[in-house]
């Protein structure tokens, strides 16, 4: 019973073996049956007669027997086959083909990503720079100006006429904006069609005669009171003064819009306001109240506000506008200033309060120079708050501070008081706090708390890793630590 066990047993294996390997010359019982020929091949003796057809197959039974009988069907058809070799080569050249496909397109893949990667790092570095730059042109061109106005003092002392004089160069600031118009825009539009559709900032109606008078009127006299009590406090300070008097605007802007417009209370630009008057204070009292100097603060602020004012009225008549309406409305104050207000700087000459004699001694190229840089100061501004974030003008607008300090102390070898130059601080970092965002308070506690969150992740990761150390340890001497508690 247990002899036949064996056989009956191998030859299940076989059959098991044989089905799943897919021997095609298969059928059932042909492990029994090659078992029964073996069986008959060992039976025979050594010197005995064995049949023919079990020749050369005579061996004996080994554990190998059975793995070297199951494999023997398929070596004999692959031997036999010849489409058996085509077939395993075919598989090989296509997983073969499939390999290199798979690496290529990997590859390729990467390289894609790296470019990806390097463009983007290349747009970001062309924006930094060209954010920079307008940073560097706004500060520059205000400096210019303002280094300008003093030099033109020394030979022509008429602070109405430069103010007139350069106003109307804003004239040219709705063509400059058509003509770089025509040299971007994909779809040109006329000269007319597109002076109309700027208008729209003046309402759905356009730009009439009743608001050419109603909306152009109040605006362009702000701005000449602006840029005129600015050339004035010029006369009796330091351009380094009078710039960083003029930074108070933004104070200003801030508590004429809570006042006037309802915006929303923050207790930072509020603290901002403070310290911009507690500067104008301390300016004024450099030289104690008295002299020119108070009368130069006097003329700073009053800039400073009629420049505030001038904003707060834009953005509750106006509203918001892009580009080409800003160059829109500021050449129409152009246009006004020259019909309208030309007249007063004749009347000023004929009274003689500036006059000028020989007319031949008029500083043109000064006055040219002056008009130029304070046409693309405006041109700047307005471009920037378009093309790039208000803040980069604001900085650089403070910025003209260290500028004209710089230009003061190398040219003009001022020495500034301790006084003078603790005011000009406390005023710049009033004017920086005024450029907190409205959440700000908000935007600083999330920073906090992911702060304190990296913390805390970091602080798990060390435990963790110091007690996958700790039993790395204690297993390689031969012990198991066990927590307390």
């Amino acid at each position: 019973m247990d002899g036949k066990a064996a056989p009956n047993g191998v030859a299940t294996i076989e059959d098991r073996i044989l089905r799943i390997t897919g021997y095609y010359g298969y059928y059932p019982g042909y492990s029994s049956q090659k078992s029964a020929s073996r069986s008959s091949v060992i039976q025979c003796k050594p010197g005995g007669n064995c049949p023919s057809r079990h020749r050369g197959m005579t061996r004996q039974l080994s554990p190998l027997s059975v793995a070297e009988d199951s494999a023997a069907p398929i070596l004999e058809l692959q031997n036999r086959s010849p489409s058996g070799i085509c077939r395993h080569s075919r598989v090989r050249r296509q997983s073969r083909s499939e390999e290199g496909t798979q690496t290529h397109t990997e590859s390729s893949s990467q390289e894609a990503e790296g470019q990806t990667r390097c463009q983007s790092c290349t747009s970001t570095f062309l924006k930094l720079i060209w954010r920079f730059l307008i940073i560097l042109s706004v500060s520059s061109s205000w400096v210019g100006t303002t280094q300008f106005v003093k030099i033109t003092y020394e030979t022509f002392d008429c602070p109405f006429f430069m103010t007139w004089f350069s106003t109307n160069w804003n004239i040219m600031v709705f063509p400059i904006y058509y003509s770089g118009h025509l040299a971007t825009a994909q779809e040109k539009q006329s000269p007319i069609r597109k002076f109309r559709e700027c208008s729209r900032i003046f309402g759905e109606d356009g730009l009439t005669l009743k608001l050419f008078l109603k909306r152009t009127a109040p605006f362009s006299i702000l701005w000449t009171l602006t840029n005129y009590l600015y050339l004035l406090a010029l006369k009796k300070l330091t351009a380094t003064d009078v710039s960083a008097l003029f930074c108070c605007n933004k104070a200003f802007v801030f508590l004429l819009s809570w006042i006037v417009l309802k915006d929303r209370f923050m207790g930072a630009r509020i603290v901002a306001a403070i310290m911009a008057i507690t500067g104008i204070v301390m300016m004024a009292y450099a030289d104690g109240f008295q002299g020119d100097s108070i009368i130069g603060v006097a003329y700073a602020v009053g800039s400073a506000s009629t420049s505030a004012l001038y904003k707060v009225l834009f953005k509750m008549f106006l509203g918001s506008a892009n580009f080409g309406e800003a160059a829109h409305f500021v050449s129409t104050l152009g246009f006004f200033n020259l019909i309208f207000i030309s007249v007063t700087p004749v009347i000023l000459y004929f009274t003689k309060v500036e006059y000028w004699s020989p007319f031949s001694a008029v500083p043109w190229g000064y006055l040219c120079g002056v008009a130029g840089l304070w046409l693309a100061f405006n041109i700047l501004v307005n471009v920037g708050v378009v093309l790039t974030y208000p803040i980069l003008i604001s900085i650089g607008t403070v910025l003209s501070v260290p500028g004209n300090a710089a230009v003061d102390l190398l040219k003009h070898k001022m020495i500034f008081s301790v006084v003078r130059l603790g005011a000009t601080i406390i005023i710049c970092i009033g004017f920086l706090l005024m450029l907190l965002p409205e959440e700000w308070d908000e935007i600083t506690l999330r920073f906090i708390n992911s702060l304190k969150e990296k913390k805390s992740e970091d602080h798990a990761d060390d435990i963790t890793d110091s007690s996958v150390h700790t039993r790395s340890r204690s297993r390689a001497n031969g012990t198991v630590s066990i927590p307390l508690g």
